[in-house]
């Protein structure tokens, strides 16, 4: 996919947005901060991501720079979730509903930017997942939590499968369209089994009595 496209704005903004969103309500519920805090946490989340992604790539300045749509939407989107956001018992479906949308979209739009640069195909599947995971560690580092990547049953899993079948669609001649849909509503569908059924990724053997 041609990365100036349309589709690949699309996707990059709407990722932008869902993990702004995400999180600005996170500093509402969980950290409690004020309307600097939260822009500050939103505007994080949503673009840390795409930062690393494009510094690895050496495609600089990052986008977020280079094009003044990446801070407006990640802008507007932790103004929305401070003016709407007041309910906080209701805020922890749309928060895990949200970060597995902006952990989707992120992981295409992460893999589709690899192969356009001309990267491999096992490194156009990390850098989905870097992409899709970068914007939340970034959040939970600056709230002093320990990052869902890594304390979070099913996280970066999703992301890496996401990537995977948009870079096998690639791989395989399909169209950009079909390619990008398909590997987000995987990447979502097994964020959010994950999150319903509360399963964790596989763990190292307990230690026995005495070991």
């Amino acid at each position: 996919m041609d990365t100036s496209s349309p589709m690949f704005l699309a996707l990059d903004l709407t990722g932008t947005f869902a993990f702004a969103l995400n999180g600005a309500l996170t500093a509402i519920r969980v950290a409690r901060l004020d309307i600097v805090g939260v822009i500050t946490l939103g505007m994080f989340t949503a673009l840390g991501g795409g930062m690393v992604r494009d510094i690895i790539l050496d495609a600089l300045p990052p986008a977020t720079f280079d094009d003044w749509r990446y801070l407006a939407v990640a802008a507007v989107g932790s103004l929305v979730a401070f003016v709407g956001g007041h309910s906080l018992d209701r805020l922890a479906g749309p928060i895990l509903v949200l970060d597995a949308a902006g952990l989707s979209l992120f992981a295409v739009s992460g893999a589709l930017k690899g192969l356009d640069l001309g990267v491999g195909l096992t490194q156009a599947v990390i850098l989905g997942a870097i992409t899709a995971v970068g914007g939340g560690t970034l959040r939970d580092v600056l709230i002093r939590e320990v990052p869902a990547v890594l304390s979070s049953g099913i996280y970066a899993i999703p992301a890496l499968v996401g990537a995977a079948v948009v870079v096998g669609a690639d791989r395989a001649g399909w169209a950009e369209m079909p390619a990008a849909i398909v590997g987000a509503l995987i990447c979502f569908a097994i964020r959010m089994v994950g999150v319903r059924f509360r399963l964790d990724a596989p763990a190292p053997p307990a230690r026995g009595r005495g070991a």
